[in-house]
């Protein structure tokens, strides 16, 4: 069981289907039936939505690993936090605009320390205490 893995990966399934709803929903508003058309706003909204695909899966794989191997709760919550807050706030940044902003620049950090930081905790755990590793036949 994980079920602080699992919490989080259901917000973020929730987050993504808000993200891709909002896509279809820009798509029908600037009547594009496929692709973005080279709208900026839709764009924008089809590279949020992007983004978060290419980044919650390693997030939530990391987190998932070092849970399975008993990792610190609280290291884990704090991964998570982190990757919802960073989706959101990058999300927010880039859909006002499509130049540098205080919330892309703050969703970005997040959202690499929670993939960074649960990784390097991981690794430790396998590379310095091997031994404390649980072993699943």
């Amino acid at each position: 069981m994980a079920p602080i893995t699992s919490l989080y990966a259901a917000l973020a399934a929730i987050l993504l289907v808000v993200l891709g709803m909002y896509v279809i929903f820009e798509r029908g508003r600037q009547k594009v039936v496929f692709g973005d058309g080279g709208n900026p706003v839709l764009i924008r909204a089809v590279r949020v939505h992007g983004n978060a695909t290419e980044y919650v899966p390693i997030a939530l794989i990391v987190m998932l690993c070092l849970e399975l191997e008993h990792g610190s709760p609280w290291i884990l919550h704090l991964a998570g936090i982190l990757l919802l807050f960073g989706r959101i706030a990058h999300a927010v940044g880039l859909l006002r605009s499509e130049k540098a902003s205080p919330g892309r620049f703050l969703g970005v950090v997040a959202t690499f320390a929670a993939i960074v930081v649960p990784a390097i905790v991981l690794a430790a755990r396998v590379m310095l205490f091997p031994q404390a590793l649980v072993m699943h036949p």
